[in-house]
């Protein structure tokens, strides 16, 4: 937790909508600061006749008015003294209808009373201020907001909990042991060897490295979790990529027809497989045209392909007939050629097997064609008009993204920030590492020593410059 000082506390009453705009049943607005009570006793008027203060943390009900004494709405409300709150101030929130007017009115009647309108983020940032959570816990709130899978969402709830931090923290400490020792030995150099024996020194370094290791260990597969993957649908005119796109969302997102071009840019739509979100994209029919909107388009999609996590070859399997499987080279040019460069991530889907399917033997799982440079490429046959085999193609797809992907034994993975952080650290280890088996003199190793100090303090904030801060916070909603 960080360390706040008189200077780093915030000493404003801010106030927020904390539930989402637009209108609902009910609205919360959250205040925070020293005069959070003040401003409360101020515009409400309690139900209960013997009301004489606030019982902290008990709801009370009545009505809420301007400092006029009109009456805006009927009200449910609560005090909260800090620092055991959210933010670790005094606090306070009303319940009301969720009326957009009347929410409205209810913050204009505060700021008239003295709070200030709150920033992005301004809440949570308190609480990180006033030692309430570390830096990554603080993340973790916007990300469990905004998280598209169940899996993500579970990954953010551990680092709300301060399991990263707690993680980071025992690595920071452990080379604080280090460095404290590597002190002494540069004080007392006639006594180095007794007070650290360089192998003991190199054995430290490299569990805090295997440590640093073990948390990034799953940084790809939580990415992919947290911002979807990109599936691209690519191949001929009329493979039915568009048909198989609207499969797959259970909607007509894309334009189908028999007149070959129809589709002359990318469309992109999300979509869960299983629990896992991606964002699948159709592209233009790749083909020679003199049509220049449509080769605008074709372009597109060679960009889009070049972009995919997972690259999905649709072919006619209507226009290959049955024999289509039999041939050693491809009979669809462009699924050829695509699948020349293709990377592992790559699926073949035979279309229209309601019209035809391949012809396989027991033992064949793929046409011999189903090759790139890098070897065999998955293969599965599907009908986009009757739904025949979208399971197992959305099974396989699911399969090829996450299948080259690391797990996350403890489920802590750190975003994007947090990586690069403790990546730096990680550099910052493996170079002492180097330069203790070298032999260099002890004052020489404190430099690497401190710096990967200071990269894992980045990850929960200790010491962390403003504009850091400001970054991080600025992802947040108004009223988090």
């Amino acid at each position: 937790m960080p360390v706040m000082t008189a200077s780093t506390t915030t000493n404003g009453t801010i106030v927020a909508q904390a539930t989402a705009q637009g209108s609902g049943a009910i609205a919360i607005i959250r205040i925070s600061g020293p005069m959070a009570k003040k401003l409360l006793g101020l515009l409400f008027t309690p139900s209960q006749a013997t009301f004489s203060d606030f019982v902290p943390w008990r709801v009370y009900h009545g009505i809420v008015h301007d400092l006029n004494g009109t009456k805006i709405d009927d009200v449910l409300c609560f005090y909260m003294p800090g620092p055991r709150t959210y933010t670790g101030e005094d606090c306070a929130e009303i319940h009301c209808h969720g009326g957009q007017l009347i929410v409205s009115a209810i913050i204009e009647a505060l700021l008239e009373a003295g709070a200030c309108p709150a920033r992005r983020g301004e809440f949570t940032r308190r609480a990180f201020l006033n030692g309430r959570m570390d830096l990554s816990q603080a993340e973790a709130v916007a990300e469990m907001i905004a998280a598209p899978s169940r899996t993500a969402l579970g990954q953010s709830l551990r680092r709300l909990n301060g399991e990263l931090g707690r993680r980071v923290g025992k690595v920071r400490e452990k080379l604080d042991w280090v460095r404290m020792n590597m002190s002494l030995a540069v004080d007392f150099p006639e006594d180095e060897v007794e007070i650290l024996d360089r192998k003991d020194f190199l054995a430290h370094v490299q569990s805090a490295g295997r440590a640093l290791q073990e948390l990034l260990r799953g940084v790809a597969r939580a990415k992919v979790y947290a911002n979807g993957a990109r599936v691209v649908l690519a191949g001929s005119v009329n493979a039915g990529k568009s048909s198989l796109m609207n499969a797959l969302l259970g909607k007509n997102r894309a334009l189908v027809t028999d007149v070959p071009g129809t589709t002359r840019d990318f469309l992109e739509e999300g979509l869960l497989l299983g629990d896992l979100p991606i964002r699948l994209v159709d592209t233009a029919g790749v083909r020679e045209s003199s049509d220049k909107v449509e080769s605008l388009g074709i372009e597109r999609s060679r960009q889009q392909i070049e972009e995919a996590d997972l690259l999905v070859i649709v072919v006619d399997g209507a226009a290959l007939g049955s024999s289509g499987t039999g041939e050693i080279s491809c009979p669809d040019e462009v699924a050829a050629r695509l699948l020349q460069n293709a990377s592992p991530s790559t699926l073949v889907v035979w279309n229209k097997a309601d019209i035809c399917l391949p012809e396989l033997s027991e033992k064949q799982t793929r046409p011999e064609w189903c090759v790139s440079a890098h070897g065999e490429v998955d293969f599965v046959c599907v009908s986009a008009l009757t739904g025949f085999n979208l399971d197992l193609a959305c099974d396989k797809m699911a399969q090829l993204i996450l299948g080259n992907l690391p797990g996350d034994e403890y489920g802590l993975a750190p975003n994007d920030r947090q990586a690069h952080a403790l990546h730096n650290a990680c550099r910052e280890l493996d170079a002492l590492a180097r330069d203790i088996e070298a032999g260099q003199l002890y004052d020489l190793l404190s430099v690497h020593l401190d710096m990967c100090c200071s990269f894992l303090d980045e990850v929960i904030g200790v010491g962390t410059a403003q504009d850091v801060l400001n970054h991080v916070f600025e992802s947040f909603c108004i009223g988090k």
